[in-house]
């Protein structure tokens, strides 16, 4: 992993965007994460889990005995790969494209999850959406506010939903940022979100403490995945300005995901989990 450092080949792509393109390949812990039986017999959904830190959960959690949803917007052969390291891993998957922007959608999904599997162990609110801005002035509204229908609604949606079917022991798990508490102005409306994230999590962590339902964020720095030379300008030094003087790859975020699933973390609630590479969070 460590050896994936900056400079970066100049990459640009579209929104939102492709693993398969990128250079260097992101490092979804394939060949080094190895399962101990900690999520045994669990049925995850997992949004955004085609690609990036989603992918990287998804690979974790299977090897870890879960089985998988896998929730995308539409990079089929993202998803596919996905499907095909949870299939690999003895588990079974389920892809499901859509738009979690659509709070019918967000029921679907959990609805058919629980069809699928006959149960809802853990929900992972990992899709996100973001754009570089240098003026509030190129913010749209029609941006705005996808950017919040993505980041925040959608975990409204689905929290929503889900709910109800989780049992006691369940574990909700919501991808914030370091932008959560140190908003970088080029990303105002993504960071935006992320601090509306991460407030959203200690306050449902509190409602559903007397359910048996723990709730938590993680917080990551910068991570290498299609989201980056799609939305950022100057991708080519991304995270060379942060104390390890890179950025984190996938798989370095998969075991905080892997230990607030965890039952043995039972009395772990209504926490961010930082990933950030020795940047502190304010």
């Amino acid at each position: 992993m460590t050896d994936k450092t900056p400079p970066f080949e100049t990459q640009h792509q579209d929104l939102p965007g492709e693993t398969g393109k990128m250079n260097p390949k992101p490092d979804h812990g394939e060949r080094s994460y190895r399962g101990s039986g900690r999520l045994e017999g669990m049925t995850a959904l997992i949004t955004g889990a085609d690609s990036g830190i989603g992918r990287a959960v998804a690979l974790a959690y299977a090897r870890e005995g879960a089985d998988v949803v896998i929730s995308y917007l539409e990079e089929q052969e993202d998803a596919q790969t996905t499907l095909d390291l949870v299939e690999g891993a003895g588990r079974r998957a389920y892809l499901m494209p859509g738009d979690i922007q659509d709070a019918a959608h967000c029921r679907r999904l959990v609805e058919d999850t629980h069809a699928a599997f006959g149960r809802l162990d853990i929900l992972v609110n990992n899709a996100a959406h973001q754009a570089h801005v240098n003026s509030i002035e190129e913010i749209s509204d029609e941006e705005w506010e996808a950017t919040f229908r993505t980041n925040i609604h959608s975990m409204f949606y689905l929290c929503k939903a889900a709910v109800p079917v989780m049992p006691r022991g369940g574990s909700i798990i919501n991808s914030a940022s370091i932008n959560s508490d140190r908003p970088s102005p080029g990303l105002l409306a993504y960071a935006a979100s992320k601090g509306a994230i991460q407030n959203f999590t200690n306050g449902l962590a509190q409602m559903l403490g007397p359910r048996g339902i723990r709730v938590n964020c993680v917080a990551p720095g910068p991570v290498w995945t299609p989201l980056i030379p799609s939305t950022i300008p100057d991708h080519e030094e991304f995270g060379a300005n942060r104390p390890m003087g890179r950025p984190a790859q996938p798989a370095e975020l998969a075991t905080a995901y892997v230990m607030l699933a965890d039952p043995l973390s039972s009395y772990t609630s209504g926490a961010t989990v930082a990933v950030a590479g020795g940047e502190p969070m304010m």
